[in-house]
């Protein structure tokens, strides 16, 4: 009800109905695009793993927290910028283990993170740029779409 009210009456009342239109769709299409652009930088990169769909019965061999490594990585975790703007969900790994600590606690947490990877050798996946990130998400897509007519 608040949503209704604060993003749809408020506004179409103050400004009309074409404005609200324009803004409304804008708002959105701008949060879908950050959510999806850090969604494929976070999973669909080189050395993050994908579970198999469709085997019967669908199992996962890792434990959980050694799955949530596996399969997420993080980016741009030198960037203030970068952090500030997508909340801490570049510390992907750290949200993945540690969901109900505040992402303002994630650089901290990381480190320690790459360490107790780097103990028990397992891949800590970690891209020092969001242009690195983003290079390696187009390397993995190129990739993948070569290997689907198999």
């Amino acid at each position: 009800a608040a949503y209704v009210v604060l993003y749809v009456v408020i506004p179409i009342l103050v400004l009309g109905w074409k404005p609200w239109l324009v803004g409304f769709a804008v708002m959105h299409f701008v949060l879908g695009l950050t959510i999806a652009i850090v969604f494929q930088l976070a999973h669909v990169v080189e050395h993050a793993e994908f579970s198999v769909a469709g085997v019967e019965p669908v199992k996962i061999e890792n434990e959980w927290a050694i799955h949530q490594i596996k399969t997420t990585a993080d980016f741009a975790a030198g960037s203030k910028l970068v952090t500030w703007c997508l909340g801490g969900l570049n510390f992907q790994i750290e949200h993945h283990l540690f969901p109900r600590i505040s992402h303002i606690h994630y650089p901290a947490i990381s480190k320690i993170v790459k360490e107790t990877c780097e103990q028990f050798k397992l891949r800590y996946n970690y891209f020092p740029t969001m242009g690195a990130a983003v290079y390696s998400h187009f390397k993995i897509m190129d990739q993948l779409g070569k290997n689907s007519g198999n």
